[in-house]
Formats: C-alpha cells, structure tokens, sequence
C-alpha cells in the first residue's frame, strides 16, 4: 500500500462507520433485509455516503425481493461506473460511485422496464436527502 493509499483510508476511517468502511472501501457486502433502506419508501434523493454525489431517485427504486435497495435507473450518467467484477466465483458488474470510486453494490439485467436494470445497491454506501 502506497503513503496516499495509507492516508486515505486514514481520512475514510475517520469519515464512515465500520461498516461503512468495509462495504464502500473493502467492497464488502451488508447481509441481506438488513439494510436501513431495503424497504424505505420516502421520497428523495440516494447519495453517496462516501462524498454526496446524488446516485439515484427514489422514483425508480423498486422492491425486487432482493433484500437490498434496488433501482431500475441511475440518476444521471454521472452518478456511477460500472466494472466487471470475477470475484466469488462469478462475472457480475460492480457499481461504483462515479465521483469518489466508493463500492455500491452490482448491476444486474432482471430488473424492471423501462431499463431492464436491477442496481441492487448496499444502504451502507447511501445516504437519502428527502424531498420536502
């Protein structure tokens, strides 16, 4: 690990829970219905917990029985990035904050029309601004 590596798990350690840590940092994965917003049902906006940057309308969000938040749309096409992901075993797509590069969560096509697209994101990796 270089010095500016060291420094800023350093800062994200200082910024983010444990958990949060683990999922948005170490790509770890929260367990299933365990999430604060696997059945929130409030009207806003997801952001990143990481930095802020607006990720996803609760528009879309929509309960795919997955046990995580799932969206069938990305906010803007600046919210994230997608990377192929061959860990565990299996070829998926990792979602990724577009702006800070934290660990969100796996895109998947059996997700609803008009996309296709399931995000099925980690609430640890989010933080929603309600709409008033």
């Amino acid at each position: 690990m270089t010095d500016k590596e060291r420094d800023e798990n350093e800062q994200w350690h200082d910024k983010l829970t444990p958990e949060q840590f683990n999922i948005c940092r170490l790509k770890a994965t929260e367990p299933p219905f365990t999430g604060k917003y696997a059945d929130c049902k409030k009207d806003g906006i997801y952001q990143c917990i990481c930095c802020g940057n607006p990720l996803f309308d609760s528009a879309t969000k929509y309960d795919s029985g997955s046990g995580w938040p799932s969206f069938w749309k990305v906010l803007s096409e600046h919210s994230v990035a997608e990377h192929v992901d061959a860990s565990h075993g299996m070829r998926r797509v990792e979602v990724t904050c577009q702006s800070c590069d934290a660990h969100l969560g796996h895109v998947f096509e059996d997700g609803p029309q008009p996309t296709g697209l399931r995000y099925c994101i980690n609430s640890a990796a989010l933080d929603l601004k309600e709409r008033l």
